[in-house]
């Protein structure tokens, strides 16, 4: 069992991977696989709405980690992704990353996979950056991981984030209860079926 955590701040090693990391220290404590990616190493094509992905399950831009993050997701259990807030809004490479891994790996890749994100912000802007990723979950048949708390943690450095006990409380929990649905779902039922998608465009 393997989960994959998606860092989604220029910064590899600063508070949005504070957070992750203590997310993946309560999965591995629970018997959970984890991997955290740095994706945001430099500039970040935005999705076009070419539409090949859906003929090769791949996007046509090469030269990032979309297609080597999309081939990880496909054999991975859950995913989570944390973004640092900008502006009231995750980070807006972090989103056109998302948008074409989200196209290119469509349900192969992500259906009936746990997933959660969380958010790292000095002050505000968290549960409006929350309320964005959390919708790549959602049109995905990804079932969302709850914690104690919305999934944020507050602080300028990765000291102060780590003197945010409750953001840190949060972030363990979050690991646990994501590690409790991954053994659920492997002892339980399979999936449903699914219908055939309908697309309703709203001209007669």
């Amino acid at each position: 069992m393997k989960v994959l955590l998606l860092n989604g701040s220029p910064n590899a090693k600063r508070c949005t991977f504070t957070a992750l990391n203590e997310v993946a220290g309560a999965l591995e404590a629970n018997g959970i696989e984890t991997e955290i990616i740095h994706v945001i190493k430099g500039p970040i094509h935005g999705c076009t709405g070419c539409r090949k992905c859906a003929e090769r399950h791949r996007c046509v831009f090469d030269g990032d980690l979309v297609n080597e993050v999309c081939e990880k997701m496909a054999r991975a259990d859950a995913l989570v992704i944390g973004s640092p807030v900008y502006y009231a809004s995750p980070n807006g490479a972090f989103l056109a990353f998302l948008d074409r891994l989200f196209c290119a790996g469509g349900t192969a890749a992500f259906a009936y996979k746990p997933g959660a994100a969380v958010v790292s912000a000095r002050r505000a802007g968290t549960t409006a950056s929350l309320d964005a990723l959390n919708k790549y979950f959602l049109i995905s048949n990804m079932p969302l991981v709850p914690s104690q708390y919305w999934n944020m943690v507050h602080g300028n450095t990765p000291e102060e984030v780590r003197r945010d006990d409750e953001g840190m409380q949060t972030m363990r929990t979050l690991g646990r209860n994501m590690a409790w649905l991954i053994k659920c779902a492997a002892a339980g039922d399979a999936p449903p079926e699914t219908e055939a998608k309908k697309r309703t465009n709203f001209i007669r």
